[in-house]
């Protein structure tokens, strides 16, 4: 009597597994999205879970780490590749509004929604995060800085005051997004908003 060789196992894809996982944090936010809710969107068991990622906040935390790499390096790439932080600073907010109503995944920033109405329980996701947009925006009063010593803004011009209004605009545009606003109100919000950045003397 010969004996049927089982299957091959299917093998687990992490990158698949997280990407799902990003995509159920970025439209619920980190407490509303569960463990079941997780363990449906990466078709695998519970026990899976924890031993492929430990526990629901390391979860998270690889997740932001693909979220940054694949979906939020737009805006360093856009202040990276223009000469001066102006525009750099209106091509960041030209593809927010692209990146932030692309129907190909949840609209608006996954760093900035997810972790609103956290518990206090969840402290520290809603600290990590606000980490991550402190860093961005004291990287964009650096360049603000650079740009002013050069000679290319105003003298008189409050980096941090210009860098928090950049930050705040950002905001403003995911939250619209989340809302329904489309990609052309929100190019229209970014145009808008640079009527407001200084221009040298």
């Amino acid at each position: 009597m010969t004996v049927a060789k089982r299957g091959r196992p299917r093998s687990f894809d992490r990158e698949a597994a997280l990407e799902q996982a990003m995509r159920a944090f970025w439209r619920h936010g980190y407490d509303a999205t569960s463990i079941a809710d997780l363990t449906s969107a990466m078709s695998i068991g519970a026990p899976s879970l924890y031993a492929a990622f430990g526990d629901k906040r390391k979860l998270f935390e690889e997740v932001v780490e693909v979220y940054q790499r694949k979906y939020g390096i737009f805006s360093g790439r856009a202040l990276a590749a223009e000469p001066t932080v102006r525009e750099g600073a209106a091509r960041m907010l030209r593809e927010a509004a692209a990146e932030y109503t692309d129907p190909d995944h949840p609209y608006g920033c996954l760093v900035i929604s997810a972790g609103q109405n956290c518990t206090p329980a969840s402290a520290d996701v809603e600290q990590m995060l606000r980490a991550i947009r402190t860093a961005n925006i004291a990287r964009l009063e650096e360049l603000i800085e650079a740009d002013i010593k050069a000679g290319l803004l105003p003298p008189e011009t409050n980096a941090r005051q210009l860098a928090v209004f950049i930050g705040a605009t950002m905001q403003g545009m995911s939250q619209q997004a989340r809302d329904g606003a489309s990609r052309a109100e929100l190019e229209a919000v970014a145009e808008t908003a640079m009527l407001g950045w200084p221009s040298p003397h």
